[in-house]
């Protein structure tokens, strides 16, 4: 089964001037003195920079938009700094700062602890820059241990809960990845949710000793079929998304083709007199508003 997740980053960083980035708001002078600000200093003149800052190219002036990390940004100007390594949004929502963008995601974070315990710094300075104990730590290093790659990819740029991967991990590679795609069709990913589909899994498809809620032979039928139906409306509907940009300019061209025939006197004036139903249609297709057709829909 082959579909589509939309992808709402760029796979590498990119290492940017700091100097170059636009900023989208105003920070007063007067954050230097908080706690956060404090903290957030503390923590990179430690270990580094953890979490990156999260940009935007802007089509228009090629200039990359500071979306997340304005704090960071301060904070490595006041130590130096000349340049740094961002995550870059390609979600055309990236630029109002949406909900999916608003913080680094669990695979996100995990892939920065582990750089960053690798680099050499130990638990306890790491874990004391995060504001976390070291038990806290180690379980967000481990937390994708047993998860499939494929799953880990789907999820990858969501904001998803530790235990939203515990659960994942009583499944087998296969069923991970089916859950991950239906989690990411359905834009849901809390735990109620994810458990819910555990429950709903095949014993042939939990990993040994994994443990789920009792549910009856018909329950569980009525869900995988919930499942399946699931699927077929996320394939018609990624089947519809491809084709219709395809579809509008084919629209587009024909609404044209018909503008420029009409504009013809001789043309219309004959189709009116001896086509007349054909001419009301041509005539109607030219005055739709393929753009207020796609809002309302």
């Amino acid at each position: 089964m082959n579909v589509g997740i939309k992808q709402g980053f760029l796979r590498e960083l990119v290492n940017l001037a700091i100097v170059e980035l636009r900023l989208t708001k105003s920070l007063s002078v007067q954050v230097k003195h908080g706690r956060k600000y404090s903290q957030i200093l503390s923590s990179i003149r430690e270990v580094g920079l953890i979490e990156p800052p999260v940009v935007a190219l802007a089509q228009k002036s090629q200039e990359y938009l500071l979306l997340d990390g304005h704090l960071r940004i301060m904070a490595l100007k006041e130590l130096g700094e000349e340049r740094v390594s961002c995550l870059v949004s390609i979600d055309d929502e990236g630029y109002t700062y949406n909900k999916y963008i608003n913080r680094l995601s669990a695979v996100q974070e995990n892939k920065m602890i582990a750089k960053a315990l690798d680099a050499g710094v130990s638990e306890e300075k790491l874990a004391n820059a995060l504001n976390i104990d070291v038990r806290t730590l180690r379980k967000k290093k481990m937390m994708l241990d047993g998860m499939c790659p494929e799953a880990v990819d789907l999820l990858k740029d969501k904001i998803i809960s530790e235990k939203v991967f515990r659960v994942l991990k009583k499944m087998k590679s296969p069923r991970q990845i089916r859950v991950a795609m239906l989690m990411n069709d359905q834009n849901r990913f809390g735990f109620i949710y994810a458990k819910s589909l555990l429950d709903g899994t095949p014993e042939d498809q939990l990993v040994e000793g994994a443990v789920k809620k009792r549910v009856s032979p018909a329950a569980l039928e009525k869900r995988i079929r919930l499942e399946e139906e699931n699927i077929s409306l996320s394939e018609d509907i990624h089947s519809l998304k491809e084709s219709y940009g395809t579809d509008m300019l084919s629209l587009t061209l024909l609404q044209a083709y018909l503008n420029r025939l009409l504009d013809n006197e001789k043309v219309a004036n004959y189709l009116q007199k001896y086509h007349s139903v054909i001419y009301d249609k041509f005539a109607e297709v030219v005055q739709l508003d393929f753009l207020k057709m796609k809002s309302a829909g």
